[in-house]
């Protein structure tokens, strides 16, 4: 991924909450037939191993586990938050018309090794903390759990899944948040968001603006 000095994203504690706030990932593999993406919730454990680990589960219907080999290289990717950016944001522009529209967005691309896991145990308990985590989020007075469904329907439905684990071996982020531009653009830019309802991309540009 092209990433302007500017842009780049090098800490884990910068990348790390764009996977947690944005979960779906896009897991690219190569196989006998090309490319394929499958779009998948992943969890993410930052601790584990050399350089964590991302943890999520396919259909056993999915091919998906079956063409892969374990141990080999994918690719994963998340998009954060995105929108387009007018010219007409920018003070500068109407001083000098001399900007042109783009689009600011966040990303992290996660490189590792896939493992299949065809195991009860294992993808039981990736649906049990992916459901904690996500119920949590929402909300909800009572917190939907596994053992509010019969245990043979639950063991059915575990049945019906394959686990997927990627050990992470190297991750590589961008916030492109108009770094580029002049601290007035960049403070008229966040204001727009703010008023089309982009507020998560507001926030970014709102925190990069205090690390500038």
């Amino acid at each position: 991924m092209y990433r302007p000095t500017h842009f780049d994203v090098t800490q884990a504690d910068q990348w790390l909450p764009l996977i947690e706030q944005s979960p779906l990932g896009a897991l690219v593999t190569a196989g006998a037939n090309g490319l394929d993406a499958n779009h998948l919730p992943f969890l993410v454990e930052p601790s584990v191993g050399t350089q964590g680990r991302l943890l999520a589960h396919v259909a056993r219907a999915n091919p998906l586990w079956q063409q892969v080999q374990d141990g080999q290289p994918v690719l994963v990717i998340f998009r954060a938050a995105e929108a387009y950016v007018s010219p007409n944001w920018y003070p500068s522009k109407h001083e000098a018309h001399r900007q042109v529209p783009t689009w600011n967005y966040q990303v992290v691309h996660v490189h590792g090794d896939i493992h299949v896991h065809d195991d009860m145990k294992f993808v039981r308990g990736v649906v049990a903390r992916l459901t904690r985590l996500h119920e949590a989020r929402i909300g909800e007075a009572r917190p939907w759990r596994m053992s509010d469904s019969e245990p043979a329907y639950i063991d059915q439905m575990l049945a019906a899944i394959v686990g997927i684990e990627i050990r992470i071996r190297r991750v590589e982020a961008k916030s492109k948040l108009s770094q580029n531009k002049s601290r007035a653009d960049r403070e008229s830019m966040q204001a727009a968001f703010e008023r089309n309802g982009e507020q998560r991309l507001a926030e970014a540009v709102g925190r990069s603006l205090r690390d500038s």
